[in-house]
């Protein structure tokens, strides 16, 4: 078993954009509107919501994942571009929330980021534990 010493780095850095995604969510939906729960039905309010909400749905297993796939030996290569695509993806992805809707290319690729780097960490895992 390997030491873990990368993913913490981009934990780190995922950590610093949640307190900013948690930050939007108090003063924009909180404070200016006066909500207590949820989103109050307005949809400028759901947006900024839901991309907190979309963070901390996929960053906590993906970071698990990644961190299990350094554990288990695979290479600091594969590990900073897990970490890197994980990051960027979550950092572009609000930012396409909050353009217009419809097809947004931020927010696809933030997607497909996040989904990418989901999958392969879990083949990675797969791979160090049975290969």
């Amino acid at each position: 078993m390997e030491d873990v010493v990368i993913t913490p780095l981009y934990a780190a850095a995922l950590g610093i954009i949640l307190l900013i995604l948690s930050i939007r969510v108090v003063a924009v939906v909180r404070a200016k509107g006066g909500i207590n729960y949820g989103d109050g039905g307005n949809a400028d309010f759901t947006t900024v919501v839901r991309g907190q909400g979309n963070f901390i749905e996929y960053v906590p297993l993906i970071l698990i994942l990644i961190a299990f796939a350094e554990a288990g030996g695979t290479s600091a290569t594969y590990i900073h571009a897990m970490g890197g695509a994980l990051l960027v993806g979550r950092i572009i992805h609000p930012m396409g929330l909050t353009q217009a809707m419809g097809i947004n290319p931020m927010r696809f690729i933030g997607t497909n980021l996040t989904w990418i780097t989901l999958l392969a960490s879990s083949v990675f895992v797969l791979m160090n534990q049975f290969g």
